[in-house]
């Protein structure tokens, strides 16, 4: 274990007592390490940005020709348009959830043992944690989205900060999501299977790769209850806005999706701070 990695986060925790100041400055500390260890792995930037690249090409260049998009707000939209938003949100997912796998990693190297015995809160702990990763999704997110301009989306200042304000509240949720999927695993390879059963067809089901309206009868309310499907229909929203086509765009609005977001986002992580003060099997192995 390295003495200068965790000396930051055990300063943090004994000022923890004093309440707000002390929590928050536990959180930053176990957040910088989060952000310090990602820009010592470049495989794992290159892997969320090329990943959903690779995707929204292949995807959306090779069904785009074959579909057809006939819904309210979207006739004569091509199709590597209409994948963008979905694309941006699968580089959200896979950036917030893979950013939790150093909880399993760190209790592995007993760093979390040492954060959990020192005078902190458990809720600082999963504050840092989730704003590491909060950050780091946004960041990539971001850098995907100055590219929206190639294919036809324009923002007025207002319109970009408000998608940006949707990506960083969807990035919170999946990252307090991750957690609670992290903190009772022991094995990354458990977490992958786990991902692979849950997450992806959480992401499939938002609408990112067809419209919810277009979709079988049954999926359609199964679709229209996954919080996610507010978070992408937002975003799309705000990637219109400055078009004026945002009020011609079938679903919610922007303001219901907004709020729908931050409750799926408030909700998620009171369910991690709560996982995060239970014993799990993970603790004695």
């Amino acid at each position: 274990m390295n003495g200068q990695t965790v000396q930051p986060v055990l300063d943090g925790a004994q000022t923890a007592l004093g309440g707000w100041p002390g929590l928050m400055l536990a959180s930053i500390s176990l957040c910088r390490r989060e952000l310090v260890r990602f820009t010592r792995q470049p495989n794992r930037i290159v892997g969320a940005l090329a990943t959903p690249l690779v995707f929204w090409l292949l995807i959306g260049g090779g069904m785009g020709a074959s579909l057809h998009l006939d819904m309210p707000g979207m006739r004569g939209e091509s199709y590597i348009r209409f994948f963008f938003p979905g694309t941006l949100v699968m580089i959200l997912l896979f950036t917030a959830i893979f950013s939790t796998i150093s909880i399993i990693e760190d209790r592995k190297e007993g760093f979390l043992q040492s954060v959990l015995v020192a005078p902190v809160r458990r809720a600082a702990v999963v504050l840092g944690k989730v704003l590491g990763g909060t950050v780091l999704a946004s960041v990539q997110g971001l850098i995907f989205l100055i590219l929206a301009p190639l294919v036809g989306f324009h923002f007025s200042v207002w319109s970009f900060l408000v998608a940006v304000a949707f990506m960083v509240v969807m990035a919170f949720a999946l990252t307090s999501l991750g957690f609670c999927l992290a903190w009772r695993m022991s094995s990354t390879q458990g977490f992958h299977a786990i991902m692979n059963l849950f997450l992806m067809p959480m992401w499939f089901l938002s609408g990112a790769l067809f419209p919810v309206e277009g979709a079988w009868w049954g999926l359609k309310w199964v679709m229209r209850v996954n919080p996610l499907s507010y978070g992408l229909t937002g975003l799309r929203h705000a990637m219109v806005m400055a078009d004026g086509r945002g009020a011609g765009l079938a679903g919610p609005g922007m303001g219901v999706s907004m709020a729908v977001s931050c409750a799926f986002a408030v909700v998620l992580y009171l369910i991690a701070s709560w996982v995060a003060n239970r014993h799990t099997a993970a603790d004695l192995q």
